[in-house]
């Protein structure tokens, strides 16, 4: 429900628009406000669920992320939407950031949490990907209320069953970690950075410098910090782990191209091939089956077969096939012969690829730093996103305005430029190949096929905390 919420909206902007009467840069606030406050608050909300518990933020965020669907669904003016779209970025934030956390303290046995990771990553790809065409079908037969209405009795579902099926822990205390200055100085600066990404496009390149330079400033202040108080909000030995800091940055790279291909193939869609939103919807469906397909039945065995790093691998080497495919769309292409067999490989890829990176990104932690990982962990996934978006978007845009400015027809240059992102998509997610065969190979005497938390660096053994299946 809540990564459905990241992008459920794409296809039902102009819907959006002409009803509330939005302008260009106004409407941008209506993704913006959630993603700003989702990556924001991210790494905080995952360390405060180490402290006060993973139960009770989880259940807290799904009770505000399920009241600001309805106020969204409810919104008759601009103002009101944008400020519930930020208020359910909050609540994604509290129940995405505990989310892994929760998963490891319940499956601490190697092969059991491989399967549970693969079903968890098989959600969340499918939520990425059911958004477009949730968005599209609900907006084309119903309305685009009916987007964020959806979600009202999903979540009081969800609530009764949380309440009723996970066991309470207590976490460590507010005493053992609550940094706040240091909270006020990495909440701010994430949620810079993701402003800073996402509005790139509509301010000139000295502003965006500017403000990338005040988020490093942040982040700076914010590790001296780190080092200086005596309850560190983030304990930056985490860093230490190679697994754990290799696999989020992969994972930047992969999500980078594969957010984009959401965005920019939702647009080839409409805009080139003159499909409507129900249809677009549809057209994005056979991405999520494959994804849900391959992670359910196959994801556990391949990585307990041949390890995580290859399957990291050979995932995006499939990955980076499937967007260098999609780099040779023509502006009359055929779905069955054009985007299909790119559309398989690329949720053949991040089936291989997305469960693996995540049994490792959390490899690297303690247990008492689980939710701390895991808000970590998901940060990057919207770092990522916002940034393969950013960047995407603009390339494509602004080649199509030199194709149009030197008499191109338009819908040639339209899908040129759409080409040409897809393109460097594919170069992105080849950086990612590297990055990993450098970062996530296996140190020597091992043989890269043990299951990600046989990777651990030693530590001082812990009972995971105990949640009632």
């Amino acid at each position: 429900m809540t990564i459905i919420d990241g992008n459920i909206v794409t296809v039902a902007m102009p819907a959006i628009q002409n009803d509330l009467g939005f302008s260009a840069p106004g409407l941008a606030w209506v993704v913006n406000a959630y993603l700003i406050a989702f990556g924001g608050l991210l790494l905080l909300a995952g360390r405060l669920g180490d402290l006060i518990g993973r139960k009770r933020m989880f259940v807290s965020g799904l009770a505000v992320f399920t009241a600001a669907s309805v106020l969204c669904g409810v919104a008759t003016d601009q103002g009101l939407l944008i400020a519930a779209r930020a208020v359910q970025g909050v609540g994604g934030a509290m129940t995405s950031a505990v989310v892994l956390g929760m998963l490891v303290a319940l499956f601490p046995e190697p092969r059991e949490q491989a399967k549970a990771i693969a079903v968890f990553s098989a959600v969340g790809a499918a939520g990425g990907a059911l958004g477009t065409f949730l968005g599209g079908a609900l907006t084309e037969t119903l309305n685009w209320h009916w987007i964020f209405l959806i979600n009202l009795p999903i979540g009081a579902v969800a609530l009764v069953a949380a309440v009723r099926v996970l066991a309470n822990d207590r976490g460590t205390g507010l005493a053992g970690g609550a940094d706040y200055p240091g909270a006020v100085l990495i909440t701010g600066a994430l949620m810079l950075t993701v402003y800073t990404i996402v509005g790139s496009g509509e301010r000139g390149t000295p502003a965006t410098l500017a403000l990338a330079a005040l988020s490093l400033a942040l982040y700076a202040a914010f590790a001296v910090r780190q080092t200086r108080t005596d309850r560190p909000l983030l304990r930056l030995r985490v860093f230490r782990s190679r697994t754990l800091t290799g696999a989020n940055a992969v994972q930047i790279l992969m999500i980078a191209g594969m957010f984009g291909f959401q965005y920019i193939g939702a647009l080839y869609f409409q805009r080139v091939l003159g499909y409507g939103e129900l249809k677009t919807g549809f057209a994005f469906l056979p991405a999520p089956v494959a994804i849900g397909v391959l992670m359910l039945g196959l994801s556990a065995r391949v990585i307990g077969r041949f390890g995580p790093y290859r399957s990291v691998l050979g995932g995006l080497v499939l990955i980076t096939a499937g967007l260098a495919l999609l780099g040779r769309l023509p502006a009359d292409g055929s779905y069955a012969v054009d985007v299909l067999p790119a559309m398989l490989l690329l949720g053949a890829g991040f089936a291989a690829a997305m469960p693996a990176v995540t049994g490792l990104a959390m490899a690297g932690a303690r247990e008492e730093d689980a939710g701390l990982a895991s808000g970590l962990f998901n940060t990057t996934q919207v770092v990522g996103g916002s940034l393969g978006l950013a960047v995407l978007t603009t390339l494509a845009a602004s080649r199509t305005e030199g194709l149009l400015a030197d008499g191109e027809e338009t819908l040639a240059a339209t899908a040129d430029g759409y080409r040409l992102a897809f393109w460097v998509a594919a170069g992105v997610a080849a950086a990612g190949i590297a990055l990993a065969a450098t970062l996530l190979r296996p140190e020597r005497g091992t043989t890269g096929t043990a299951t990600p938390t046989q990777e651990q660096e030693p530590e001082k053994k812990q009972e995971p905390a105990r949640i009632a299946p």
